[in-house]
């Protein structure tokens, strides 16, 4: 296992008010509204989400780092681990257009509302429970999705990442790494499950067996 970063850059290019989170609006009542993955998290009101998630361009970037890095060929198996509205799996269909993509999430919202090129590829489904043969695809990946899972889920969903997997493996999940971090990612996040210190999803990652490389992003 490796920490390789591919979304520090688009992460810390968001500016966030932590403090007026949880002060301007009634917290728990927005996480309650968050978990449940309609359109008020992906397009409504800021304090329920991304405040309107739309294409921009902003992942061709990091499909092309992921490609380069892992050597990926012109015509690799990619699945997407709670993909979204797939906006880096169609990034990576441009990168190597004779890729084979698949995504899942377990938002219907956002599947129904993702990008219309990739959208026949993708699924709703659990990290859980992949609907995927074993060594199915070159390159499995999750990015900010398996803190959203109770411990007891996030062990089955490593192991399935791992078994879906025939060479690369890659995931990105929040992390703290001191107080402040810690009291802002309280403050801000609306559907983590899994507050961990990266020694402690290091440790996570050991004891699950996952093989590949894995990334955490701070609220600083």
């Amino acid at each position: 296992m490796a920490n390789v970063d591919f979304i520090e850059r688009l992460h810390t290019s968001t500016k966030r008010d932590y403090v007026q989170r949880v002060v301007e609006h009634d917290k728990a009542a927005c996480a309650e509204i968050a978990l449940q993955w309609g359109s008020d998290y992906w397009d409504g009101e800021r304090q329920f989400g991304y405040g309107g998630y739309r294409y921009d361009g902003r992942w061709r970037a990091v499909a092309q780092a992921m490609v380069d890095h892992y050597q990926l060929s012109d015509d690799a198996g990619i699945l997407d681990v709670g993909c979204g509205k797939a906006f880096l799996l169609y990034e990576f269909t441009q990168v190597l257009p004779n890729a084979t993509v698949a995504g899942v999430d377990i938002s219907s919202y956002a599947i129904e509302n993702a990008k219309e090129e990739v959208r026949p590829f993708l699924q709703e489904a659990s990290a859980t429970d992949l609907p995927f043969d074993d060594k199915s695809f070159d390159l499995v990946y999750s990015i900010n999705t398996l803190h959203n899972l109770y411990v007891d889920q996030l062990w089955l969903a490593l192991g399935e990442i791992q078994r879906v997997g025939r060479k690369a493996r890659h995931v990105t999940v929040e992390a703290y790494r001191n107080e402040r971090e810690k009291a802002n990612l309280l403050y801000w996040q609306l559907t983590c499950r899994a507050f961990h210190t990266p020694a402690e999803w290091e440790w996570i990652l050991e004891q699950t067996g996952f093989v590949g490389d894995y990334a955490f992003i701070y609220f600083e």
